[in-house]
């Protein structure tokens, strides 16, 4: 009994480490943010605007949905790196980063937004949005204290999702599907 107990957890564990409830294929489940939403900088000035998933189409995109925690962020720095060293063209890609702030240490929501708005000031082509309520998190069916990325193609149709950290042989594979995804003039 206990070795069939066993036998199951173990054939269950990779559906657990990608529980979400993306197609592929298909546009995320909608998603609006409200509260906080996407981070504005104009003229040196930060604001925050509504926000919601029907604006992901248009570009190719790297989506990180992430927990407001370092050892989340820490978690795909590789693919993240990998992002910025491509150096892909800002009129066919955007990164989209939402940080679910709902899913931080007690009292440290200042904080992940003080980093959010220094991000911002570096990359100000990159997208970010604030979800203070965790909207995408419980809509996209993800797990806590953790980090999401999808690749999404110019209609916003998921092409590649994973939760968890990358490994070096995924972060390649996803360089190189935004790479063909940028190139083909199709998606």
């Amino acid at each position: 009994m206990l070795g069939k107990l066993l036998t199951l957890v173990l054939l269950l564990l990779p559906l657990a480490a990608s529980a979400h409830n993306f197609v592929y294929g298909q546009p995320v489940a909608p998603v609006a943010i409200a509260d906080r939403g996407e981070l504005i900088l104009r003229e040196g000035e930060f604001s925050y605007q509504n926000w919601n998933s029907g604006e992901l189409a248009g570009k190719v995109r790297v989506v990180q949905y992430i927990a407001g925690r370092t050892s989340a962020k820490k978690k795909n720095s590789l693919l993240i790196t990998a992002v910025k060293e491509a150096q892909f063209p800002e009129d066919r890609f955007q990164p989209t980063t939402i940080v679910n702030t709902d899913d931080a240490i007690p009292g440290s929501g200042f904080f992940v937004r003080g980093k959010i708005e220094k991000n911002k000031r570096n990359y100000p082509w990159a997208q970010f949005v604030v979800d203070s309520d965790g909207i995408g998190r419980k809509t996209w069916q993800l797990p806590e204290e953790s980090s999401t990325i999808l690749v999404l193609d110019r209609e916003g149709r998921v092409r590649w999702a994973k939760d968890g950290s990358l490994s070096p042989t995924e972060v390649s594979d996803v360089i190189g599907l935004v790479q063909k995804l940028i190139g083909s003039g199709q998606s």
